[in-house]
C-alpha cells in the first residue's frame, strides 16, 4: 500500500495515476485516507500529496472523480468524518483545505447538500459545542470560497443557524471566531441578508455586541469586526445596531454603557487598543455607521468621546488607519455637536501634526483627503469657539498650508488653497500676535502658484476689451470651453483666498490688539503689523492678483470667479483707507468700469447670477464714491455723497445693459405723470459712470455718440421740467466738454437749454469741474462765455492746486505745467477780450488767484508779441491803480494782498517791450501813481516797493532821453519817495547776514533794487540838471565797507553798491541829491600827519581807503574767475575804471602809482590762467586797456598787445559774445588814441579788426537790456557801461 501511494497499483491501473513527481495514484490515496488502520502521519502525506495534486493538477482529478459519483461521495464523507476524529489542529487545517478544494473543483451543489447535510447531523448530535468547531471552520471556508454556498444555506439548511447562535454563546473565542467568520460569509450576500434579518433583529443584535465588547483574542476582534462590517452596509442594520445602543442622552449613563456594550463604546475599546490594524477597522466601522446618516448617528459616537481617540490615533505610522480616521473625523464634521463639545479643538493639534508627517509620504490621495478634513474643520468651526488656542499650532498649521501650496502635484495644491480659503478667518487668528509675515508669505505662495499654472498673457489689453472678446466667441453656456475645469476651479479658489485675506484685514481693522504686535521690544519698529499686511494685499493685488484675471479673461469668463473677483476688488477699498483714492483711481484708469458693465449686461439680465450682479453694483458704487472723494477734494459734500451713493445702490442693481442700450436710454423721456424713477435712476447711474471712466481715460464710448447722447439728454430733462441733481449736471457737461471736438458743434437750442439750466443753479461752483477742456468749453460758445465766462475763470484758477513758493514769486518763476500745459493761452491768442477778465480777476480775487492770473499772463507776454494787448493791459493798470489810491488809505494798501501782484503784472508788462520807446501818458501817470505808492509804503513792506521800484528803474533806462528826463524829474520832485529810498539805503549796516551768501532774500533784493535806483538818480540828475527837492544822507565809511568787507553779502547787492559808487565817484562826490558824511566830520582841528596831504587831495577819500577798495576789487576778480559770473566782472572793472579815472582827476601821481602796481599783472595772468586760458576775456580786455590808458608799461608790455592782436586777427568776431566785443573794441581804440609804437603790419591788424567790430555791432541783433535777477530789474548796459 506505501508503494502504491509511491507509484501507480497494478490493482487500480494506469488511469488512476497522477502525474506528480513522484507519481501518486489517486485510487490508493482514496483507500489510505478510508483506512481505518492507516496512521495519522500516513494520511497527513496523502493529504499533503492530494493537495499538491488539486492545487497543480486539478485537471485530471475531476477527470478521474467526478464520474463516479459514488467515490466522489465516498471520499468527501471519509474527509468530513476525519474532521470530528482527528484533534491535532495541523491536520484539521489540511482536511478542510482539501475537501473545500475538492468541493470547488468538483463544482456540483450535490456535494455542498452532502456537507451541508452531514454538517447538520454533526452538529445535532454533537454532545458539546467545542466538538463543532470544525464544522463551523469548513462551512465559512466554504462560503467564503463559493459563491453561492451561503444562499443555499440560508434557504435549504436555515436550522444551521441556531447552532450558529448557540456557538456565539459557549465560553470559547475560537468557536466565537468561527461562527462570527461564518455570519459575516451569510450576511455578505443578499439572499442571507434578507432571510436572516428578522434573526439579527431579534436574537443575534445584542448576543453579537456582547461577544464583540469582550472579545480577547485578536482572532475574534477581527471577525467580529469583519461581521460587522458586513452588518454596517445595511441601513436596517445600522438602525438596529444604534437603537440596541440606546439614545444619546442614556449612553451617558457609565452602568448602562457597562452593562449592554453599545456600539460606540465597543468600538471607542477598540480604538484604545495598540494594535493598528484593530483601530484602522473600527475605524472603518464609525464611519460605515456614519455615512449612513451623519446627523442620526453622530451625536452618539461624539457623547462617547469617539473623536477624542480617532485624533489620537492620528499619531501612527499605519497609511491606513490614518486614511480611516480622516474618514470618520470627516464624515463628523457634518455634525455640529462635533464643534461644540470642542473636539476640534482638542484634535487640531494632532490633526496638524498628521499632517506634517503624512507629507513626508507619497500618497497623494492621504494628502487630499487630510487637507480636505483640515478645510471642513477651518470652514465648520463656530466662530464662538477658538480653534487655535495656541499660537505655536497656527504657526505650524501655515506651515503646512505653505508645503502644499508649493506641492508639485495638482490635485493637492488645489485642496490646500481650499484649506487656505478657510485658514483666513478673524477667529482662527485672533490669537495675539497676529502671523501677518506668515499670512503674507502664504497668500503670495497661493498667489504665485496660482500665476504659475496660467497660461502666459498673449497680450496688454485693458479689461473691458479682455471680456470684450471672450464674448464675442465665448457663449454664456460655455464659461470654460477653452479653459480646463480644474484651472477655473483652481483659481475661484485662490481668489476666494485672497477676498478672504482682505476681509480678514478689514475686521482686524476695530480689533486694537491686532493692529500690530504687542511683543514688540521697546524702540523698535515691527514689521509684523496690520498696516504692513494691507499694505501688501494693495501691492499683491496689482501684481499678482489681476493679472491674473485679466489672463484668464483672455480665454473664458465664469461668472462664479468674477463674482468673487470683484468682490475682492470692492473689499480692498476699506483695507488701505489712505491709499484708496489712487487704487480706486488705476482701476478705473484700466477699464474696470467698461469691464463691471459687460459682465452685468452678459450675465445679470433677466435676474440671472445676482450675486455677481450684487458684487458688481456693490464694486461701481464703492468706485464712484472714491472717485468722487479723489477727484472732488475741494467740493467734497456729505449730502451730496449721500445722494449720490443712494442713487446707485437704487439703480445700479438694475442697470444691466449693453453700451449701446444705455446710450439709447439717455434719450429716452419719461412718461407723462408716471412715478416711475426708474428711468431717470438708470439714466443718472450711466452718467456718473460714464464721468468716472472718462475722467480716467477710459472712453469706451465713442465721443461722438456720447456727445450726442448727451445733448439729447439735456434737452429731453429741459423740456420735460426735470432739472436733475448738480453731479449730474456736472458730469453731463464735462462729458459734453470731452466730446466737443468730436461732436459738431452745439446748436442755439442747446445753447440756451444749458443757460437756462445753469442759470437756476443757486452757484455754478456746484456743476464746475477743474477740466481744461471744460474751460474751453465755456470760452469757446460766445453765448456761455458773457454770461458765464467770469465765473468760470473765477472757479479755474481758484481751483487749481499748483501754487508757487516764496521763492519762485520773487524770481517770477514759472512752473513747468504752467508755461507749458495752461489752455487759456491759445484761447487768449484767439480772443484777447478775455484779457479784461482775467484783469478784474486780479483786482477783485484772493492773491492766489491773482498770483495764476498773473503767471499765465506773463507766460502769455512772452510767446506772443502782440503789443496792442500791452497797451490794453497797461490802461487797465491805471485804472485799477487809481482805484485802489483813491479808495485806500496807507494802512489799507498794506493790507491788500492782490496790490503786490498787480504790480509785480505792471513790471511784466513794462518788460515784455524789448526796446527803447519814449513814454506815453500812460506811463507818466502809472509812473506818478506808483511813486506815490511808494511813498506811502514802509521800508520792510518789500512786496510793494520791490515791484514798483522795478517798475521805476526799468521806466528811467528803457525810454528816449526826452522822456527820461522828464521821469527823472517826476521822481526828484516826490520827496515821501526820496525819504523812502533814505531809509531803504540804510537798512544796509542794519541787515544781518544769510547763512549762504548766495541767497538772495527779499529784504536784499529790495536793497539792490534801492541802491540802483539811487544811482541811476544820480546818474540822470547829474546829466540833465533837475531840481532836487530832497536830499539824501550817506556815509562813505559804511559805502566803501560794503565793498572792502564783504563778507556773506549777495553779489547782487555788492553789484548795486558799486554801482552807486561809480555814480559818485564820477560826480565827484558832490550832487544836490546827495550828501556826503564823511568820517572826520565830528574831529577837531587837529594839524594833519605827513600822509594827511594825499588824503586831502583825494577828499573825502582816505588813501589807506583806496588801496583797500583795489585789493577788495582784485579780489572780487578772482572770485569771478572761479564763480563765472560776467555781471559781477563787469561791475568790478568799471568800479575800478571809475576809481582811477576819480584819482587821475585829484591826483595823477596817485592814479599812475595806483594803475601801475606789480600785483595788477599777477592778477592779469591769474585771470588768464583760469577758466578759457585766452585774451579776448571782457574784464581782461578792459584791464587791459584801463592800464594801457594810464601807461601801465610795466603791467602791459608790446608782448601782451602783439599776443592780443594775433588772437583777436585769428578769432571769428562774429562768434565774441557782445560784452567781448565791445571790449576788444575799447582796446584796439586806446592803443591808437595812447600812440603805442606798434609795427605797421599790427596798424593795419587794428584798422582791419576796427571796421570788422563796427560792421559786426551794426548788424549785431539787439538783446534785452532790462532783465530780471532774483526779483531784481538790472540794467546790462547800465552795469556794463
Amino acid at each position: 500500500m506505501a508503494a502504491g501511494c509511491a507509484r501507480p497499483c497494478g490493482g487500480h491501473g494506469a488511469r488512476w495515476a497522477l502525474p506528480l513527481r513522484p507519481p501518486l495514484c489517486l485510487a490508493c490515496a482514496v483507500e489510505t485516507l478510508g483506512d481505518g488502520s492507516a496512521s495519522l502521519v500516513r494520511k497527513k502525506h496523502v493529504l499533503s500529496r492530494l493537495q499538491d495534486a488539486l492545487a497543480w493538477q486539478a485537471l485530471p482529478v475531476v477527470q478521474l472523480l467526478a464520474p463516479d459519483e459514488r467515490v466522489c461521495v465516498h471520499l468527501i464523507g471519509t474527509l468530513f468524518g476525519m474532521l470530528h476524529t482527528v484533534e491535532d489542529s495541523s491536520a484539521l487545517d489540511l482536511f478542510v483545505e482539501v475537501l473545500v478544494r475538492l468541493v470547488v473543483e468538483l463544482k456540483s451543489e450535490q456535494y455542498l447538500r452532502c456537507i451541508l447535510d452531514e454538517s447538520q447531523n454533526e452538529l445535532c448530535k454533537a454532545t458539546t459545542m467545542r466538538g463543532s468547531l470544525p464544522t463551523f471552520t469548513l462551512l465559512g471556508k466554504l462560503a467564503d470560497a463559493i459563491p453561492g454556498f451561503a444562499d443555499i444555506l440560508v434557504v435549504e439548511h436555515s436550522n444551521l443557524v441556531d447552532h450558529l447562535l448557540m456557538g456565539l454563546t459557549y465560553p470559547n473565542e475560537g468557536i466565537k471566531a468561527a461562527v462570527c467568520y461564518l455570519y459575516g460569509k451569510l450576511y455578505s450576500s443578499p439572499v442571507g441578508t434578507e432571510r436572516l434579518s428578522a434573526h439579527f433583529e431579534e436574537r443575534l443584535c445584542g448576543l453579537f455586541l456582547n461577544t464583540l465588547g469582550r472579545a480577547q483574542t485578536k482572532e475574534l476582534q477581527v471577525n467580529c469586526l469583519g461581521l460587522l462590517k458586513e452588518l454596517l452596509k445595511s441601513d436596517h442594520f445600522v438602525s438596529i445596531l444604534m437603537n440596541n445602543s440606546k439614545t444619546a442622552e442614556e449612553s451617558e449613563n457609565p452602568d448602562f454603557l457597562e452593562g449592554e456594550n453599545p456600539l460606540p463604546l465597543v468600538l471607542k475599546k477598540l480604538l484604545l487598543t495598540r494594535d493598528e490594524m484593530l483601530q484602522a477597522a473600527s475605524s472603518h466601522c464609525v464611519a460605515a455607521v456614519l455615512v449612513h446618516s451623519p446627523s442620526r448617528y453622530a451625536p452618539a459616537f461624539i457623547h462617547a468621546d469617539v473623536p477624542e481617540f480617532l485624533f489620537e490615533c492620528l499619531l501612527c505610522n499605519s497609511e491606513i488607519l490614518i486614511w480611516s480616521v480622516y474618514c470618520c473625523l470627516l464624515l463628523l464634521t457634518e455634525e455640529r455637536l462635533f464643534f461644540s463639545k470642542c473636539h476640534t479643538v482638542y484634535g487640531i493639534e494632532s490633526l496638524v501634526r498628521s499632517l506634517q508627517d503624512v507629507l513626508q509620504l507619497n500618497n497623494v490621495e492621504l494628502h487630499k483627503q487630510g487637507l480636505l478634513l483640515f478645510t471642513e474643520i477651518l470652514k465648520r468651526q463656530p466662530v464662538e469657539i477658538k480653534l487655535f488656542t495656541n499660537r505655536g499650532v497656527c504657526i505650524e498649521a501655515i506651515d503646512v498650508l505653505m508645503e502644499t501650496v508649493n506641492c508639485p502635484v495638482l490635485e493637492v495644491v488645489v485642496e490646500a488653497v481650499r484649506a487656505v480659503a478657510a485658514f483666513l478667518r478673524k477667529d482662527h487668528l485672533s490669537s495675539p500676535p497676529v502671523p501677518y509675515e506668515e499670512l503674507q508669505k502664504l497668500l503670495e505662495a497661493v498667489l504665485k502658484r496660482c500665476a504659475d499654472l496660467s497660461p502666459p498673457q498673449s497680450s496688454k489689453r485693458h479689461a473691458g476689451d479682455l471680456l470684450f472678446s471672450v464674448s464675442q466667441s465665448h457663449p454664456a453656456n460655455r464659461n470654460l470651453s477653452r479653459v480646463p475645469q480644474r484651472q477655473g476651479q483652481f483659481l475661484l479658489n485662490t481668489l476666494e483666498s485672497f477676498r478672504n485675506a482682505c476681509r480678514l484685514a478689514v475686521e482686524f481693522q476695530s480689533d486694537s490688539m491686532a493692529q500690530e504686535n504687542a511683543f514688540t521690544a521697546p524702540n523698535s519698529e515691527s514689521k509684523d503689523t496690520l498696516s504692513n499686511f494691507s499694505e501688501f494685499l494693495l501691492r499683491i493685488c496689482d501684481s499678482l492678483c489681476i493679472p491674473m484675471v485679466m489672463n484668464y479673461l483672455e480665454r473664458a469668463v465664469s461668472p462664479s470667479v468674477m463674482e468673487v473677483f470683484i468682490s475682492a476688488l470692492n473689499t480692498l477699498f476699506t483695507v488701505v483707507p489712505n491709499m484708496r483714492n489712487k487704487f480706486s483711481k488705476k482701476l478705473a484708469s484700466c477699464s474696470f468700469i467698461r469691464l463691471t458693465l459687460e459682465l452685468k449686461a452678459r450675465f445679470c439680465s433677466v435676474q440671472s447670477n445676482p450675486a455677481l450682479n450684487q458684487a458688481c453694483s456693490s464694486f461701481l458704487c464703492a468706485l464712484c464714491l472714491s472717485l468722487y472723494s479723489a477727484t472732488e477734494k475741494e467740493r467734497t459734500s456729505s449730502q451730496e455723497e449721500q445722494e449720490m451713493s443712494e442713487l446707485l445702490q437704487k439703480g445700479l442693481p438694475q442697470l444691466n445693459y449693453t453700451v449701446a442700450e444705455s446710450l439709447l436710454l439717455l434719450a429716452e423721456t419719461p412718461e407723462p405723470f408716471s412715478l416711475d424713477q426708474s428711468l431717470c435712476s438708470h439714466q443718472h447711474c450711466f452718467i456718473l459712470l460714464l464721468h468716472f471712466a472718462y475722467t480716467l481715460g477710459d472712453r469706451f464710448v465713442p465721443e461722438a455718440d456720447l456727445f450726442l447722447a448727451i445733448r439729447n439728454f439735456l434737452l429731453s430733462a429741459q423740456d420735460h421740467g426735470v432739472c436733475p441733481p448738480p453731479y449730474i449736471l456736472r458730469a453731463a457737461l464735462y462729458l459734453l466738454a470731452v466730446c466737443q471736438d468730436k461732436g459738431k458743434a452745439l446748436d442755439l437750442r442747446s445753447l440756451c437749454t444749458i443757460r437756462r439750466i445753469l442759470d437756476n443753479l443757486p452757484d455754478l461752483s456746484l456743476v464746475y469741474v477743474h477740466c481744461p477742456l471744460l474751460l474751453k468749453f465755456f470760452l469757446r460758445y460766445p453765448e456761455l462765455m458773457g454770461r458765464f465766462g467770469h465765473q468760470v475763470l473765477q472757479l479755474w484758477f481758484s481751483w487749481g492746486d499748483c501754487k508757487q513758493t516764496e521763492t519762485e514769486e520773487a524770481g517770477f518763476g514759472v512752473s513747468d505745467q504752467l508755461n507749458s500745459a495752461n489752455p487759456l493761452l491759445p484761447i487768449l491768442k484767439s480772443n484777447s477780450s478775455i484779457l479784461l477778465i482775467l484783469l478784474d480777476l486780479v483786482c477783485s480775487s484772493s492773491v492766489d488767484v491773482a498770483w495764476k492770473v498773473l503767471m499765465t499772463l506773463r507766460t502769455f507776454l512772452e510767446r506772443n508779441e502782440d503789443v496792442l494787448v500791452c497797451d490794453l493791459l497797461r490802461s487797465q493798470f491805471l485804472q485799477i491803480l487809481q482805484q485802489l489810491l483813491v479808495e485806500s488809505s496807507s494802512a489799507s494798501l498794506q493790507a491788500n494782498r492782490n496790490l503786490p501782484v498787480l504790480l509785480s503784472l505792471l513790471f511784466l508788462v513794462q518788460l515784455r517791450s524789448k526796446g527803447v520807446r519814449e513814454l506815453d501818458s500812460t506811463d507818466f501817470k502809472l509812473l506818478h501813481q506808483v511813486s506815490n505808492l511808494c511813498g506811502k509804503c514802509r521800508p520792510r513792506d518789500t512786496d510793494l516797493l520791490q515791484p514798483s521800484l522795478n517798475f521805476l528803474y526799468w521806466s528811467l533806462h528803457q525810454t528816449t532821453p526826452c522822456s527820461q528826463q522828464r521821469a527823472v524829474a517826476v521822481l526828484l520832485s516826490n520827496v515821501s519817495l526820496l525819504e523812502l529810498l533814505q531809509k531803504v539805503l540804510e537798512r544796509t549796516w542794519l541787515r544781518s547776514p544769510p547763512s549762504e551768501p548766495a541767497y538772495l532774500s527779499s529784504e536784499d533784493a529790495l536793497l539792490c533794487s534801492g541802491w540802483l535806483l539811487v544811482a541811476s538818480l544820480l546818474l540822470y540828475q547829474h546829466r540833465y540838471n533837475t531840481e532836487v527837492h530832497q536830499t539824501l544822507s550817506l556815509d562813505l565809511a559804511e559805502v566803501l565797507n560794503a565793498v572792502i568787507f564783504r563778507k556773506k553779502k549777495p553779489i547782487l547787492l555788492l553789484v548795486s553798491i558799486m554801482q552807486f559808487l561809480r555814480a559818485v565817484l564820477r560826480q565827484n562826490f558832490s550832487s544836490p541829491l546827495l550828501v556826503i558824511v564823511g568820517q572826520n566830520t565830528a574831529q577837531g582841528a587837529t594839524q594833519p600827519q605827513p600822509s594827511s596831504l594825499q588824503d586831502a587831495a583825494l577828499h573825502p577819500l582816505a588813501m589807506r581807503q583806496v588801496f583797500s577798495l583795489v585789493v577788495s576789487l582784485q579780489n572780487l576778480l578772482v572770485h569771478v574767475q572761479l564763480q563765472k559770473d560776467l555781471l559781477l566782472s563787469q561791475a568790478v572793472v568799471a568800479c575800478l575804471e571809475t576809481l582811477v579815472e576819480y584819482l587821475y582827476m585829484k591826483n595823477q601821481d596817485i592814479a599812475l602809482h595806483v594803475a601801475s602796481q606789480p600785483w595788477h599783472r599777477f592778477l592779469v595772468f591769474t585771470l588768464l590762467n583760469g577758466g578759457q586760458k585766452s585774451f579776448l576775456q571782457p574784464e581782461v580786455l578792459r584791464l587791459m586797456t584801463l592800464f594801457l590808458k594810464y601807461q601801465s608799461s610795466n603791467i602791459i608790455s608790446q608782448k601782451e598787445i602783439s599776443q592780443i592782436l594775433q588772437e583777436a586777427a585769428e578769432a571769428n568776431l562774429a562768434e565774441l559774445p557782445e560784452a567781448t566785443s565791445r571790449a576788444l573794441h575799447l582796446f584796439l581804440c586806446q592803443i591808437q588814441s595812447s600812440h603805442c609804437q606798434v609795427e605797421p603790419a599790427q596798424s593795419g591788424t587794428i584798422q582791419t579788426l576796427l571796421e570788422r567790430l563796427l560792421g559786426q555791432r551794426s548788424t549785431c541783433v539787439k538783446h534785452q537790456d532790462i532783465v530780471c535777477l532774483g526779483g531784481v530789474a538790472v540794467s546790462l548796459s547800465h552795469i556794463g557801461d
